[in-house]
């Protein structure tokens, strides 16, 4: 983070090979190529307009007015050229982009999504903050800015190839000047501004990433926030961490707005001095035209910047170099193993055609806590459990163990495929789509049709879903739209839909009256499925075969 260029370099190339070395790349590299005609084209435009400009001046020097006029008829055609070649080449730059986009965001995403790594980075690896953001805007912010700075840096070569060729036939002394004053810039830049403003930007992305994840809080919360009457304190904190925000990028603006910029505007307009500093004894002795000054001008100002590019865009360079980073890291962690507790005991999982528990002991995810110690029982198929306990006592931490999110421990965990158990937690998960979506998660029954759906609605006594909404094909946020006990009546059509053979409920029925239990726990048992339940309601127990009652402090 400390080093700006080397570091910067080798994390961009980490990333940016994932495509252009691993991915669909023939697309991409195919406008790339055309991108760079376009490009070369628009410096010799940029070539013919600066001498066009030479021309015209030499021409109302010298009183010419047909070359005058003639010069100017040119200008035009030339100006109509520059354009069209422009707006061809912004085209294909941002083909590029979004090509390049979507194959990262997707790339991201099955990484994300990989062994429930999504679940340890929310849950338990707190060194990548904000992995949404990194997602959704850092991959945005890279690929957008990698093809801008790669266009600009072409574009660059280009425009110092063939004005250095003007600048040399005019007077090889402006060439020897340029390089003096591109390595002072170059020099300066980095040295005295590149550290600190690629560290102010790195932390001004996660203190706003920050701020945004402590808005999305409230608005998740919001009832529960209400409920408590926490305006006041909810309120103070969300102002603490925008003021964290705040005073990082009071410093941003300093250094960029006044330290970089007094420095950038006095190096940037000598261009246009240098020029008539060198030139100008031989314009006043009569032996060049006062055009060819002007020519210099233009020619030395292009080459100026395009090699000075660094400088005259390091604000944008710095805010790169940040995306760079919170992409580099956020890749890393995802090729690096992911515990530093690999080598200590795991719990085994074997396949079976029923649930079972062999010797299980059973850690907290880091090691710090024991739960269980040589716990063994077994669940043959259509059996039914009841696990009962006090909170806290380590009930819900068993299913974890039991569905592969928590792995820290010993023993064997016996269990079929994790595709033929349906796991129903206190809080269904609500999917943003239709009702129709909802019923069918987490599988695809795209042969279902819409009269058993509605049959299955009937069972759980939410009919009226269907006429409030209009059918099964309206999406909704349905989290919001819908009670907890609603939310559980939901999950149960799911169950009735999937038909699993193992289900596994965690308090699946909190929210419901007894009525709606026994009847949705008939429906169950109906079905002949195997399943475990947890839960403190002593009306659960007649639903099962077997009850067993857990004791102790646990998560």
């Amino acid at each position: 983070m400390s080093k700006f260029k080397p570091q910067a370099v080798s994390q961009f190339w980490a990333i940016a090979k994932l495509y252009w070395l691993e991915g669909e790349k023939r697309p991409a590299i195919v406008l790339l190529l055309l991108m760079g005609i376009l490009l070369l084209g628009n410096t010799q435009v940029k070539v013919f307009l600066n001498g066009i400009q030479g021309d015209l001046i030499s021409a109302l020097s010298s009183r010419d007015s047909n070359r005058f006029w003639q010069g100017i008829g040119v200008a035009f055609l030339g100006i109509i050229l520059f354009g069209c070649l422009n707006s061809a080449y912004g085209y294909l730059r941002e083909m590029i982009n979004i090509y390049w986009r979507r194959w990262l965001t997707a790339h991201f995403l099955g990484e994300y999504f990989r062994d429930r790594a999504f679940y340890e980075l929310n849950n338990f690896d707190k060194e990548i903050d904000n992995p949404d953001q990194r997602i959704s805007e850092d991959i945005t912010n890279f690929c957008q800015q990698s093809v801008q700075f790669l266009v600009n840096c072409v574009e660059s070569i280009f425009v110092v190839v063939a004005f250095s060729f003007i600048l040399w036939s005019i007077s090889p002394n402006l060439v020897l000047v340029l390089i003096i004053y591109s390595l002072l810039a170059y020099t300066i830049t980095i040295a005295f501004y590149g550290k600190k403003l690629t560290r102010l930007n790195i932390e001004q992305l996660r203190k706003e990433a920050d701020f945004r994840f402590s808005l999305i809080r409230i608005r998740e919360n919001s009832e529960s926030i209400a409920f408590y009457n926490g305006i006041l304190p909810e309120s103070r904190k969300v102002k603490e961490i925008f003021n964290l925000a705040f005073k990082n990028f009071q410093k941003l603006i300093l250094w960029s707005e006044i330290y970089l910029n007094i420095f950038k505007y006095q190096f940037g307009y000598l261009p246009w001095i240098i020029p008539a500093l060198i030139l100008g004894q031989q314009v006043l002795s009569g032996e060049i035209e006062v055009g060819k000054v002007t020519e210099a001008g233009g020619a030395f100002g292009q080459v100026a910047f395009s090699v000075n590019l660094i400088m005259y865009q390091f604000e944008k360079f710095t805010k790169f170099a940040a995306a760079i980073n919170r992409l580099y890291v956020f890749h890393e962690y995802f090729q690096r193993p992911k515990k530093p507790n690999a080598d200590r005991d795991k719990i085994g999982i074997t396949k079976d055609n029923y649930l079972g528990f062999r010797n299980l002991t059973l850690y907290t995810p880091n090691y710090e806590k024991i739960l269980f110690e040589n716990f063994s029982l077994e669940i043959q198929p259509n059996q039914s459990l009841l696990i009962m306990g006090d909170s806290g006592c380590g009930k819900s931490s068993l299913l974890r163990a039991l569905a592969g999110l928590w792995k820290s421990g010993s023993g064997e965990i016996v269990r079929p495929e994790l595709s033929e158990i349906l796991f129903l937690p206190q809080r269904p998960y609500m999917i943003l789509g239709t009702l129709r979506e909802q019923l069918i998660y987490p599988y695809n029954h795209t042969d279902i049709s819409d009269e058993e759906l509605y049959q299955v609605v009937e069972k759980v006594g939410l009919s009226y879903l269907i006429e409030r909404f209009g059918g099964l094909n309206r999406e909704q946020d349905w989290s919001e739209i819908l009670s907890l006990g609603e939310q559980q009546r939901l999950a149960f059509g799911r169950l009735l839909v999937a038909k699993p053979k193992y289900v596994i409920l965690d308090e699946a029925t909190s929210a419901l009256d007894l009525k709606n239990e026994e009847k949705l726990y008939n429906f169950l048992i109906s079905m002949n499925t195997t399943f475990v339940s947890v839960g403190h309601r002593p009306t659960l127990k007649k639903f099962h075969q077997v009850v067993i009652n857990m004791s102790g402090d646990s998560p």
